[in-house]
């Protein structure tokens, strides 16, 4: 049965990333002054908010979450023509883009009971949740049915996601109240280089770099190190580097990222992404790292039956 794929904008993709996997993107909105908010790439590039970050500093921008109306609009359309809908969102931890949307599938559900709507909370944002959204297009479009989709995305794909990255300072994820765990770095530490994590749904400190250098450095100790201590093998992953608005630095730390996936016996280059306004505007205009996801192909719910599918995950 054919089925579509909806992610809100977190996910980062291009607009040619969304045309080549039918991937349909509910986008996220931006403000510099907190009144007049721009649909992210449909109305506004995410270049021109790096380079309003840069030149005026003292000026943080904002996000908004799309609205249940938003996510409705962008189910009607399929569920009119019978086609199921797997929608996924940004961690819940940082946004309430995943109930804006499970509120839109019960709308939806008053008047199209029929209608099937799954909406994941991805437990990802921004490259390694636009690795999620192609991985379930690349599923969909391999043959897999709905049901069976659902139940990999569900399963140790969502348990395998990391990001492992860097930003100039805390400074804008304390001023965007984003800060949680990374709270004891604060103070005297916000000039320091501090290394950060998404596991599982939440971001956590994973220690401190006295430079860009060696945090970048880092990044690539701790992306090792995970797959060291959880005794994977890297040829089953996608690798996305992401980088802010430093496309050149980007493109210099994807460099090192293929080096060590050579020296880890990978066979595969990683992809490379800009991330966009909904995380930047709490990292600020300098993050960078690499986010990670295993392969659909790789995972163990993938074996598992349609019969199994249906009745360990239902929508």
């Amino acid at each position: 049965m054919d089925f579509q794929i909806i992610s809100d904008g977190s996910c980062d993709l291009t607009l040619e990333l969304r045309e080549k996997y039918n991937i349909q993107v509910v986008p996220f909105y931006v403000s510099f002054d907190g009144e007049n908010y721009q649909k992210e790439i449909d109305e506004i590039d995410i270049r021109d908010v790096y380079e309003r970050m840069v030149k005026e500093p003292d000026v943080y921008p904002k996000t908004s979450l799309p609205s249940v109306q938003n996510f409705a609009d962008a189910f009607l359309p399929h569920v009119k023509e019978g086609r199921a809908i797997i929608c996924m969102t940004i961690t819940n931890t940082l946004s309430g883009a995943y109930n804006s949307a499970c509120n839109a599938r019960e709308i939806i559900l008053e008047d199209y009971p029929e209608a099937q709507i799954t909406v994941i909370n991805s437990l990802e944002a921004t490259v390694s949740q636009g690795i999620y959204a192609i991985e379930a297009a690349k599923m969909r479009d391999a043959g897999y049915s709905y049901e069976k989709t659902v139940a990999v995305l569900k399963g140790e794909m969502m348990d395998r996601g990391r990001i492992f990255f860097t930003v100039g300072d805390l400074t804008y994820l304390q001023h965007g109240g984003r800060i949680g765990k990374l709270a004891g770095m604060a103070g005297t530490m916000l000039r320091l280089k501090p290394m950060i994590t998404l596991k599982d749904g939440a971001i956590d400190s994973s220690g401190v770099a006295r430079s860009r250098k060696k945090s970048m450095a880092k990044v690539i100790e701790l992306t090792k190190l995970y797959f060291e201590e959880n005794h994977e093998n890297p040829q089953d992953y996608i690798f996305s580097v992401g980088f802010g608005y430093d496309e050149e630095e980007g493109y210099q730390f994807k460099t090192m990222i293929d080096e060590m996936l050579r020296e880890m016996g990978g066979k595969e280059e990683s992809r490379i992404v800009q991330i966009g306004a909904t995380i930047c505007v709490h990292t600020g205009p300098y993050a960078l790292g690499v986010g990670v996801m295993k392969k659909y192909e790789a995972c163990a719910e993938a074996g598992l039956s349609e019969e199994e599918s249906l009745k360990r995950y239902t929508a």
